[in-house]
């Protein structure tokens, strides 16, 4: 269904705007209303009333309150639809029952407007439950006409710029936000459960650090100095790992100035949580409970589909580590290769380019042909380990082979869904590994991280083995919701301004 003209709307606009200068010019200015006494829901009401027959009463006088989505006039009859929070529900006018005046005064209301009403609950002879109204109230005047549909690019753009008229006109929409919030909120009460602490960090710190990534900067006036927006909350949580709080979360938005696509958005939303006296082992425990468990409570089950692949969230998820991963979907046995060279060759002669700032490394090799050539196949979710140290500078180094980390990060549908160590709780190589940092970002390299001399100093104190994990919510929702895209999931997406 195509949308409105733009002339067609222009003029109607002007005719709402006259209804309300004239219900103003009445004593009728609906903006003067404070409350409306709101005591039933529409998905309550046709619950409680769905095996009522056609034609006929209940006898149950109700108080509703929400849009007008739609009206259908008929002389000295009319029908329209109201839609509250829960759904919708027809609503009959009758000038018989409203009265002259009250009739006339329904008939002039528009497609949007935000009414209240009062009747009698029955169903009609086609088998529709309604309200019988004897009384209508206009709430709001909606001065703006509805579009009579979204549809196609352009207008998936607008509803990415309007998300308030896009949860009035499309209600799978505000689905996908309800569950959503059911999702955080099931994450708190599995971490609450658990024994872990939710804990508030900085959003605005004076160095950037935590993650890989480039940071917004912007500059505090009083203190005359720059500050970074946080792209990760794990160095603060870690302080308190070692002061003593040993299962803490925080559950927060994170800021990185990189790309967009289907899968980032500039502010997106995570839950990073640390545990002291475990280690990435029971992160993978841990995750695996929590999504799986999720899906079961949520969606009734561990069966979904996400971007036209069918996922089966049982829990027994695969653990493999991504020299592993990498020979099995390559050919290519990175534990056979011992010098850099020869695993910066073995990775050019499949097609793969390490990025300028990278050192040509093994490590690098490795992760760079596992991001560019395996990742794309991993569909079931999968949890890979065992991450070169080059590209994890927080964890722990493993006692096998020190070149790699005590890492893994899990892949359902080709999307990384959350990253998780065995923390690096030495400070010496702590410190070694930051020096490394700030050499590549002299380099160049505006995502590496930064020399954090008083979370050195606070390794110094003592850490814990811990394991420490990070979620992200924007991509567990999406696959929940079955959404292909990140905006789909964020009530306000980044957008760059239409001038």
């Amino acid at each position: 269904m195509p949308n409105q003209n733009p002339v067609n709307v222009a003029s109607e606009r002007e005719v709402r705007r006259q209804k309300l200068a004239d219900l103003q010019a009445a004593g009728r200015d609906p903006y003067t209303i404070t409350k409306y006494d709101q005591t039933d829901f529409a998905a309550a009401l046709q619950e409680e009333f769905k095996d009522l027959p056609a034609e006929s009463e209940t006898g149950k006088t109700v108080s509703l309150a929400g849009r007008m989505m739609s009206k259908r006039v008929m002389g000295k009859a009319s029908f329209a639809h109201l839609r509250d929070k829960s759904g919708d529900i027809q609503i009959f006018a009758k000038r018989d029952v409203l009265g002259e005046d009250a009739y006339a005064a329904f008939k002039k209301l528009d497609v949007g407007d935000v009414i209240g009403c009062q009747g009698e609950v029955f169903r009609t002879r086609m088998g529709e439950l309604s309200v019988r109204v004897t009384g209508i109230t206009l709430l709001s005047k909606s001065l703006q006409p509805l579009p009579e549909k979204f549809h196609g690019l352009t207008d998936r753009e607008a509803r990415y710029r309007q998300r308030y008229v896009d949860l009035i006109v499309n209600p799978e929409v505000k689905q996908a936000f309800i569950m959503r919030s059911r999702f955080i909120k099931f994450v708190r009460d599995f971490l609450d459960a658990r024994g872990f602490m939710e804990v508030e960090t900085p959003v605005l710190n004076t160095i950037s650090g935590g993650a890989t990534a480039r940071p917004f900067i912007t500059h505090h006036n009083t203190l005359d100095i720059d500050m970074y927006m946080r792209i990760a909350t794990e160095l603060p949580l870690k302080r308190l790992i070692v002061g003593g709080l040993d299962r803490v979360y925080e559950l927060g938005r994170i800021f990185r100035n990189e790309g967009m696509d289907p899968k980032h958005n500039p502010e997106f939303t995570t839950v990073e949580l640390y545990q002291a006296y475990t280690d990435f082992n029971g992160m993978m425990d841990l995750f695996e409970d929590l999504l799986s468990s999720a899906a079961k409570e949520l969606l009734g089950g561990y069966q979904l589909t996400w971007q036209g692949q069918a996922l089966d969230l049982t829990p027994g998820w695969p653990r493999l580590p991504m020299h592993e991963a990498v020979k099995k979907y390559t050919g290519l046995d990175f534990m056979a290769i011992a010098s850099d060279e020869e695993a910066v060759a073995a990775a050019k002669a499949i097609g793969v380019e390490l990025p300028a700032t990278a050192d040509p490394t093994w490590g690098n090799a490795l992760y760079e042909v596992f991001d560019q050539k395996v990742e794309e196949k991993l569909i079931q979710p999968t949890f890979i380990t065992m991450h070169p140290v080059d590209v994890s500078p927080l964890a722990k180094r493993s006692t096998a082979d020190p070149r790699l980390t005590e890492r893994f990060e899990l892949f359902i549908c080709h999307s990384e869904m959350g990253n998780a160590f065995s923390e690096l709780n030495d400070p010496i190589d702590q410190r070694a590994r930051f020096q490394k940092q700030v050499e590549l970002r002299a380099k160049g390299d505006d995502e590496a991280g930064m020399m954090d001399e008083d979370f050195l100093n606070a390794l110094e104190y003592g850490m814990p083995p811990t394991g420490g994990l990070g979620i992200g919510i924007d991509r567990c929702v999406m696959m929940l919701t079955n959404s292909d895209s990140i905006r789909d999931v964020i009530l306000f997406p980044t957008m760059k301004p239409l001038d």
